[in-house]
């Protein structure tokens, strides 16, 4: 077996608490490719990644609420943290096997020749600009992020504003993740039936309807903050999945772990921005106009991957790989 380990377990860390990225975001950029290479196109089997993932991250968050209520801030909830880190580590040292051979079998075996390998400037030029449905996958992923950013920065501090205790946060913050990875199981195996075009474009809205949900709600902030959270979960349950896949119909297994990265680089900047437009949209105006300036954003991205992108994954052609 090749001596690189393309597939470090280390799903539980991706929700430490205070989640320092660099740790975490290389353990999961290599879990990723490992899931892809095993799934090859399959959205459905990609969710069952996801899913394990974001289960973690509804447990962490319904966990460090009730820490957090008990304890207090520290430190409690880091130690928490601390213990999925020594968890994954173990599991990654003791359990996990190298998947590159597969992405080689599934390379000789796919319907489009390799040909050269593209240089690692030409695949980040492809995804993030020339390939047009590459690049729709991208922004969305980015604004993906860039809601969920604000979800986990700004929504705490805006609903305890209105009243909501740090439990009832708690709550609202266990549910988003809840749902998100409580229907990817669905929604992977439904953009192989479909095609991957229609949930993205459906989950991108239904995030923007439930960042909405809470604006509007906000007088009543812990049930417009559950309506909200449901939304968000459903909705990014849908995106998820679905554009990973795009992105690997889209890409040849030979150079397909090169254009994830890129992809993911995009997508977790989103976390960044978020935080960003964020702060600048509270101070300058308030917390419930930086929920609705991620609103906007959403549903303009989500009607942008409609207009430009193309279906990778033709379902009514079954048995049919990815069109050449």
């Amino acid at each position: 077996m090749p001596s690189r380990k393309r597939q470090p377990i280390l799903s539980s860390s991706r929700s430490s608490p205070g989640d320092p990225r660099a740790g975490p975001e290389v353990a999961w950029q290599a879990l990723k490719i490992g899931y892809e290479d095993l799934a090859g196109q399959l959205a459905g089997g990609m969710a069952i990644n996801e899913t394990a993932g974001y289960l973690g991250v509804a447990v962490t968050a319904l966990a460090t609420g009730y820490l957090a209520a008990g304890f207090g801030l520290r430190p409690a909830p880091e130690l928490l943290g601390v213990g999925y880190a020594v968890a994954g580590l173990a599991l990654s040292v003791l359990a996990v096997r190298d998947t590159a051979a597969w992405a080689r079998a599934e390379a000789r075996q796919h319907p489009r020749q390799a040909g050269p390998h593209p240089p690692f400037r030409e695949i980040a030029w492809r995804v993030s600009w020339t390939d047009r449905t590459l690049a729709a996958a991208s922004q969305a992923g980015l604004v993906n992020n860039l809601n969920d950013g604000l979800v986990w920065v700004v929504l705490p501090v805006l609903l305890v504003a209105h009243g909501v205790s740090v439990t009832g946060v708690g709550y609202i913050k266990a549910l988003y993740p809840f749902m998100w990875a409580a229907g990817m199981i669905a929604t992977g195996h439904l953009a192989d039936r479909i095609g991957r075009k229609p949930p993205i474009v459906a989950g991108m809205l239904i995030q923007a309807a439930g960042l909405a949900v809470i604006t509007a709600g906000i007088s009543h902030a812990l049930p417009a903050g559950l309506a909200g959270a449901f939304l968000l979960g459903t909705g990014t349950a849908l995106v998820y999945p679905s554009l990973l896949a795009a992105v690997s119909d889209a890409t040849h297994p030979a150079w397909r772990a090169g254009a994830l990265g890129v992809y993911r680089f995009w997508r977790d900047a989103g976390y960044a921005f978020g935080a960003l437009i964020g702060g600048i949209t509270a101070v300058l105006a308030s917390l419930d106009a930086a929920i609705l300036v991620a609103a906007i954003l959403t549903a303009a991205s989500g009607l942008l991957a409609g207009a430009v992108m193309d279906e990778t994954h033709p379902a009514p052609h079954a048995g049919q790989g990815p069109p050449p």
